[in-house]
């Protein structure tokens, strides 16, 4: 049995880990899922270390939602450093999803590159975990998520 850490914030303005948790769950039944919610980014790394170490998770994932100033950009500059650490650490994957809030001056576009980033890196820890196989064959594919597919270039 698969157990997943997922570590979402207060702070997001879209609940992206329910979206997720529900792909995870199509993808991989079987699966225990664990979520844990937090005030800021900044607090996603040692939540998930904890996480995957108490509750003996194979992977995880983390939610983070970064502001328009500059302080929000070194803020996730640090944290996304941070969250490698612990992969290192641990020696196992943790996929950020992570949406930029200047990404879209449309919140419903917001919403929808958040909801789509979600989904899609969900199925991509699944791939990770039960079929790396196929992420091979999709490399050089120009996958994209939050928005489409960007295709491969031809030579």
């Amino acid at each position: 049995m698969t157990r997943i850490c997922i570590v979402d914030t207060t702070f997001a303005r879209v609940d992206m880990a329910k979206h997720a948790i529900e792909t995870l769950q199509v993808l991989m039944p079987d699966a225990v899922i664990i979520r844990r919610t937090v005030p800021g980014i900044k607090d996603i790394p040692i939540a998930i270390k904890k996480l995957m170490t108490e509750q003996g998770c194979e992977a995880g994932m983390v939610f983070g939602w970064v502001g328009k100033t500059l302080t929000d950009k070194i803020s996730y500059a640090v944290y996304s450093l941070a969250i490698q650490l612990v992969e290192l650490e641990l020696d196992r994957h943790i996929i950020d999803v992570t949406v930029h809030e200047d990404e879209s001056g449309d919140e419903k576009e917001l919403y929808r590159i958040a909801i789509d980033r979600a989904r899609k890196h969900a199925e991509n820890l699944y791939l990770i975990l039960r079929n790396p196989e196929e992420l091979t064959r999709r490399a050089g594919t120009g996958r994209r998520q939050g928005y489409p597919d960007a295709g491969p270039i031809a030579p």
